[in-house]
């Protein structure tokens, strides 16, 4: 099959939908598919079958905000790839987004697909929903990647929704190497904004003693100088920015705890899927998207969200229970299997066949 995956957000700017996107688009392909992926890129694309819209505009959308290509010249593009490049089926990620989605959702001359990532309403949402009432049914399937993001759109758009969740490459992480590393880390991965939850953890982890323990943060945000300069004085926080996909994934692999805090808006814990594929212990918090993937106790430590105190507690039980942190290991490990990438690809494709034979 000849297949666009049609992504709203930047490739440049990492995120949950776009790592999404990439990943299934590789999967796709290594099962001998023809795959391009129609996106926003603010840099030349680092990735094969990329057709760039051009840069991105941040706008903002449910607690932070979103790289989307809503330029005219990107939607002129988005609807010139879209209706001149021969394809069978287009597979739209948040087919209701303003901008590329919605362009690619009417420009369409063949089955168009969407996947809902979203999960919670706002006035906004709501509104954009009145206003599209009437071209829900130019979606052939509908796929979310929770019971969430299912329950927040079909509470705006109605119809009906395949639960599929995310997946993650598990050969890429078994390929990785291990970070080197000095002593026992903990690492965060993320946007910083107040919905990460990144200032919860730094409050746990600054209110441990131990001189012999290690936070790697990775990413940036608006958050990001504000929280240097809290732990300025603390030489155990390890600031990084930006990584590769590949230095990400090594350093989940060596990391000893990953440590998701997030106070809300999650539609599914992504990052858990990825720290237990990596053989991390995980650390989160308690809250709905989490749960879709990760059970306390059994493959993960959860707590409370916007609690410091948990959250240390939890982190000192990590690092010190080997007994706990091996059975925590192994069950996640064993979950991650239950979410492959190559498992959810063959789910959309056989789904796709059905609208082209």
């Amino acid at each position: 099959m000849k297949i666009a995956e049609l992504c709203p957000y930047s490739l440049s700017i990492p995120g949950g939908v776009q790592g999404q996107v990439i990943a299934l688009t590789r999967a796709m392909r290594n099962l001998g598919h023809e795959v391009d992926i129609i996106a926003p890129c603010d840099t030349p694309p680092s990735i094969e079958s990329v057709r760039s819209i051009g840069p991105s505009i941040r706008v903002p959308a449910n607690g932070s905000r979103a790289p989307i290509g809503i330029s005219p010249q990107a939607l002129a593009r988005t609807a010139a790839i879209v209706r001149g490049s021969g394809y069978e089926v287009i597979h739209i990620h948040e087919p209701f987004a303003p901008g590329p989605s919605l362009v690619g959702l009417f420009t369409a001359k063949v089955p168009v697909v969407g996947t809902f990532h979203r999960h919670g309403v706002t006035i906004p949402y709501k509104g954009l929903g009145w206003l599209l009432s009437r071209s829900r049914d130019r979606l052939s399937l509908r796929f979310a990647v929770s019971v969430d993001a299912m329950l927040t759109a079909r509470s705006i758009f109605g119809g009906r929704y395949q639960v599929v969740g995310n997946g993650v490459d598990l050969h890429s992480f078994e390929a990785a190497p291990v970070w080197p590393k000095q002593s026992p880390t903990v690492m965060f991965i993320g946007r910083h904004e107040r919905r990460k939850g990144l200032e919860v953890l730094i409050d746990a982890f600054m209110g441990i003693e131990d001189s012999d323990l290690t936070c790697w943060v990775v990413g940036e945000g608006p958050q990001t100088a504000h929280l240097r300069a809290v732990t300025l004085g603390d030489p155990r926080i390890v600031w990084l920015g930006q990584v590769s996909e590949a230095e990400a994934m090594a350093r989940m692999k060596a990391a000893d705890v990953l440590c998701a805090p997030s106070l809300y808006g999650e539609s599914f814990g992504m990052v858990l899927l990825e720290g237990m594929a990596a053989g991390s212990l995980v650390v989160a918090t308690d809250i709905a998207g989490y749960r879709e993937v990760a059970r306390d106790n059994i493959e993960a430590i959860l707590v409370a969200p916007k609690d410091a105190l948990a959250l240390r507690s939890a982190l000192l039980q990590a690092l010190e229970n080997g007994e706990l942190g091996e059975k925590l290991r192994l069950n996640g490990r064993t979950r991650a299997l239950e979410f492959s990438i190559e498992k959810l690809a063959k789910t959309y494709l056989d789904s796709f066949t059905t609208l082209i034979t």
